[in-house]
């Protein structure tokens, strides 16, 4: 490879660690080309990118991003390829339930909303974190919680309220009707 095809898969790598919160180190080494192929496949159904890279040129794009990606130097040995997913945990799951068939990939590090994770054992971890969507949404849920339950309380009162009048108003009627 001539030295301006090196440089530009650097830029283009330093681009996608810079525009990325969620990226995932991995070793798919010893993978055949049937299974690699399927690892492949199924990235692409929980889209997510998949990248084979060599270690220097990851290195090097590491060192041109804004990010501080050093803790990941130390491990980037042997074959490494790159995940980059649009949440947290998606490329962790997809990982585990790829590994139920095969023995890799194992996660060498993981960098998560400037967070950083090295080893396979980080994968039972990763896998339990929420996205950014999900703790809105368990929030939210949350918050309308106390709302549903006071709605629901002054409905089920109101119906109740209205049994009282309404029994009240009839035994009104009956006592004026016996004393006329």
């Amino acid at each position: 490879m001539r030295k301006e095809e090196k440089n530009q898969l650097i830029e283009t790598i330093s681009e996608h660690l810079s525009n990325n919160n969620y990226i995932y180190i991995t070793d798919i080494s010893d993978l055949n080309a049937e299974v690699s192929s399927n690892l492949r496949r199924l990235c692409y159904k929980k889209n997510v990118k998949l990248k084979v890279v060599k270690n220097t040129l990851l290195k090097k794009a590491m060192e041109k991003t804004d990010k501080d990606f050093k803790n990941f130097y130390q491990i980037l040995k042997g074959s490494t390829s790159i995940m980059f997913a649009e949440a947290g945990n998606i490329p962790a799951k997809l990982i585990k339930e790829f590994r139920k068939t095969s023995n890799r990939p194992i996660l060498k590090g993981a960098y998560i909303e400037e967070n950083i994770y090295i080893g396979d054992d980080q994968l039972d971890i990763l896998i339990n974190i929420k996205s950014k969507n999900e703790l809105i949404g368990d929030i939210i849920g949350l918050l309308q919680s106390p709302v549903k339950n006071v709605m629901s309380a002054l409905q089920s009162g109101g119906n109740k309220l209205t049994g009282i009048l309404k029994t009240l108003s009839s035994d009104r009627q009956d006592l004026s009707e016996k004393t006329e």
